[in-house]
């Protein structure tokens, strides 16, 4: 163990002399294998204390799949349903241990986001998991240790360089820590937060019930904005993220970007979307482009003459606006986390539209009243928790 590590190069190749540190003890981590860069360390620990959070507050193994320092997905160990097994091209690995289970939710959610992705998990690695991490394009992956066989597993990918990291669990960071802009030092205490069922008692809609299994969803969209790039908004459900809205100056573009993404997770279980006729040698991750072109509004880049032969054995029928709006309409009991309040009732009518019924924000916008109100226009429940969960 060390207390510096050297890295390559800062964000980008350009940014030289780079390295990690730690003052006055040992860094709390052990790279097994690889050499993990500066933004994939930033992914690491972020994701690392995320999945630690989420374990802490669920009693479950968690994983999530982090890219640029935002969470594409995160999610916690249920097992999975055949129909999700296949969306997230699992189905072939036999019995799923839950925490491959928390990562192929986690991973399945946003596949597109997820490519390329750097991987905290709540447990020991096993190997089963790691067989599922071994197939999919990602940077590396940090836990609190690794068997035998996953490590094995783990050390042959990318050609021997994929970055394993090892993290000590008992390890607690100081409690105020800094960071420099401009070569100007700022200085804050850590979120040590303790996001749990108390935040959602102060329900202030009509419709007051909020099943344990809804709390327990909010539970994970808050603990997944804490670690989120502001603002956010994190749609959930089932134990699993299913859209991100990351790092937007506005809070209706959130609400947006991530209920596109929640349609888009719900769209890909439709019938004729997993009937697909993709030829076999087609790959996960071109699979992954066509589905997500083909339903969006330019299906057409993949349906048309010359290009829809590349990945299908014959042409699909286009999903048409009318079958897309019936599908969506049987999504329900979503559940949606703000990191900061919800400042217009257009974000709940646009949350509305991807089955939102139970929702966390912190309250406290001047038109408190106009959102409260839209929630009871369609019986959603929502609490006020009165913290916000900037993260920058």
């Amino acid at each position: 163990m060390s207390n510096e590590m050297q890295l390559k190069y800062g964000c980008n190749p350009n940014q030289k002399p780079s390295r990690v540190y730690i003052e006055g003890k040992d860094l709390p981590i052990e790279v097994l294998n690889g050499k993990p860069g500066y933004i994939n360390l930033l992914d690491a620990f972020n994701g690392w204390q995320l999945v630690r959070e989420l374990k802490k507050a669920t009693g479950l193994c968690a994983a999530t799949s982090f890219k640029h320092v935002s969470p594409a997905g995160a999610a916690v160990g249920e097992p999975l349903s055949d129909t999700l097994k296949k969306i997230y091209w699992v189905d072939d690995l036999g019995e799923l241990s839950p925490l491959a289970c928390a990562y192929a939710r986690a991973r399945g959610a946003d596949r597109m986001s997820s490519y390329g992705d750097f991987i905290a998990l709540s447990d020991v690695c096993d190997a089963c998991t790691a067989k599922m991490i071994h197939r999919e394009v990602s940077d590396g992956v940090i836990a609190p240790g690794y068997t035998d066989e996953a490590l094995e597993i783990l050390k042959s990918k990318r050609k021997g360089t994929y970055n394993i990291i090892k993290i000590d669990e008992s390890y607690v960071p100081e409690p105020i820590e800094r960071k420099q802009v401009f070569g100007i030092t700022f200085e804050q205490g850590r979120n040590e937060l303790d996001i749990n069922n108390e935040l959602l008692e102060n329900i202030v809609t009509d419709n007051k019930n909020m099943p344990e299994d809804k709390k327990r969803d909010l539970l994970i969209s808050l603990i997944t904005l804490k670690y989120t790039q502001s603002n956010s908004v994190c749609y959930v459900k089932d134990g699993q993220a299913i859209g991100i809205g990351a790092g937007q100056q506005s809070r209706i573009h959130c609400t947006r970007l991530a209920g596109q993404k929640a349609d888009n997770w719900w769209l890909r279980q439709n019938p004729k979307v997993m009937a697909l006729p993709f030829k076999e040698d087609v790959r996960r991750a071109d699979r992954d482009n066509a589905i997500d072109v083909y339903i969006g509004d330019e299906y057409e880049d993949v349906l048309r003459e010359g290009e829809w032969q590349r990945v299908f054995t014959e042409r699909p029928e286009p999903l048409t606006i009318e079958e897309k709006k019936e599908w969506l309409a049987k999504n329900t009991g979503v559940a949606l986390g703000s990191d900061a309040f919800f400042p217009f009732g257009d974000n709940i009518e646009r949350a509305h539209k991807s089955g939102v019924e139970y929702i966390a924000q912190p309250g406290g916008s001047i038109r408190d009243d106009n959102v409260i109100e839209t929630c009871n226009k369609y019986n959603i429940a929502m609490s006020f928790t009165g913290i916000r969960l900037f993260h920058h």
